[in-house]
């Protein structure tokens, strides 16, 4: 089911270059195709939006009634409904803990400078949908909204089977003001520049497929993203103490995704590699979603055989995982080699879906190696800091002369003159 490979050698180059570049096949066509989209609607606004919800989901967009959100609701399942509110208890008490706060200190020349965090005032969420629905991610971008501050909080969620009773549960536990229901490109550009019935955001966030992240990039500037996320995928980095089933059924928790979906092991032991792929060749028969499963281990997935522990982290460290298991003898020792991942998942009883829907972190995460760089969504998504400058006269005193030194050198006379001015 995987392809066994060693690290350091061709095979697993070829293999790794695969695995990374995945999202990127159709890189050039979809970004053409949504330019096109959004040159449109730049061109005609409100009419383009309409014309391209017809186009894809045959509807035109609308707002959700507070009525039809309230009888959604009484049709939940009182035990769903009981586990996405523990669920979002936990994502509220992780949030609040992230939240950063306003400070001010004294520096060497006796004035004070420090932060000012403030949260944006309106935030949109795109919620994938289509025939599937996910209450989860309601939670997981909805909250640190709210922990965060934000005064009006939107979602934009594509027609169809996925506005379901449990989507607009976890929207009304979340505190979400409005929903709207706008797919894809028009949803993201809707909610980026204020279109039609959607009120313009400061920051629009949330996953999506090829297209969504293609127009979150194009529309950045206009509004803040979290990220421009990419196919799902997992690492599991394991020793011989790991069960082999356990392994193989968090990969296969992944693959499940979709036929672009990478999942990766590495571990310090052949013999477990082995074991794991007769695992994900015996638990695939039963999935659902098999066929998916099936094309991502086949073309996104790998077995990669370290020497040493060492080793093992380079690998993880260059894949820069969306997700990092790290299924081990003394896991948490581990963690002080990992460099790059989204979300760090220790321990046996640490499943990748344990922070899908319930830990607390959210699901919104670095894809394909970003994790260099980019972090999950969290309060500070939605938070903008300012810097905060007070100086007394002293304090100037002692800094004005080198002020104007430096504006000088720069050639900008009328700084230095302004610091000057408080000298007479």
């Amino acid at each position: 089911m995987l392809e066994i490979v060693r690290a350091g050698t061709e095979a697993f180059e070829r293999r790794f270059a695969a695995v990374r570049e995945r999202a990127g096949q159709d890189a050039a066509r979809v970004r053409q195709e949504v330019r096109v989209l959004l040159d449109d609607i730049f061109d005609r606004g409100e009419a383009a939006v309409n014309d391209i919800s017809q186009r894809f989901d045959k509807a035109l967009p609308r707002e959700i009634p507070q009525s039809e959100r309230d009888a959604d609701i009484a049709g939940c399942d009182p035990v769903l409904l009981d586990d996405l509110r523990r669920a979002a208890r936990n994502i509220e008490d992780y949030q609040k803990r992230l939240t950063p706060r306003d400070g001010l200190w004294s520096n060497a020349d006796g004035g004070r400078t420090g932060v000012m965090i403030r949260p944006v005032r309106r935030a949109g969420l795109y919620i994938p949908g289509g025939t599937s629905a996910y209450p989860s991610t309601v939670l997981m971008t909805a909250i640190p909204a709210r922990v965060a501050g934000v005064r009006e909080l939107i979602i934009c969620t594509p027609p169809g089977e996925q506005l379901k009773p449990e989507v607009m549960a976890a929207a009304s536990i979340a505190g979400v003001d409005r929903i709207f229901t706008l797919n894809g490109v028009a949803a993201v550009a809707s909610m980026a520049l204020g279109i039609g019935i959607v009120p313009r955001c400061d920051v629009a966030a949330g996953p999506g497929n090829a297209y969504i992240t293609e127009a979150k990039r194009q529309l950045y500037g206009f509004c803040g993203i979290e990220s421009t996320a990419g196919p799902s995928d997992v690492l599991v980095l394991c020793d011989g103490t790991a069960n082999p089933a356990w392994v193989a059924a968090d990969l296969l928790s992944q693959a499940e995704h979709g036929a672009r979906s990478g999942a990766v092991l590495v571990t310090t032991g052949e013999a477990v590699a082995q074991a794991v792929c007769m695992e994900l060749a015996r638990q695939i028969e039963t999935l659902p979603r098999r066929e998916g499963a099936e094309a991502a281990l086949r073309d996104y997935g790998m077995a990669v055989i370290a020497s040493s522990k060492a080793e093992a982290l380079a690998v993880s460290n260059r894949f820069a995982p969306e997700h990092l298991e790290l299924i081990a003898d003394g896991a948490e020792s581990w963690l002080g080699g990992v460099e790059n991942a989204g979300a760090v998942f220790l321990g046996p009883f640490s499943p990748e879906p344990l922070g899908d829907y319930w830990a607390g972190p959210s699901h919104v995460l670095p894809t394909e190696g970003s994790a260099r760089f980019f972090s999950p969504v969290s309060v500070e998504t939605f938070l903008k800091r300012s810097s905060v400058v007070a100086y007394g006269r002293d304090a100037f005193l002692s800094a004005a002369d080198g002020v104007a030194r430096l504006a000088r050198a720069e050639g900008l006379e009328a700084h230095a003159r302004s610091a000057e001015a408080r000298k007479l």
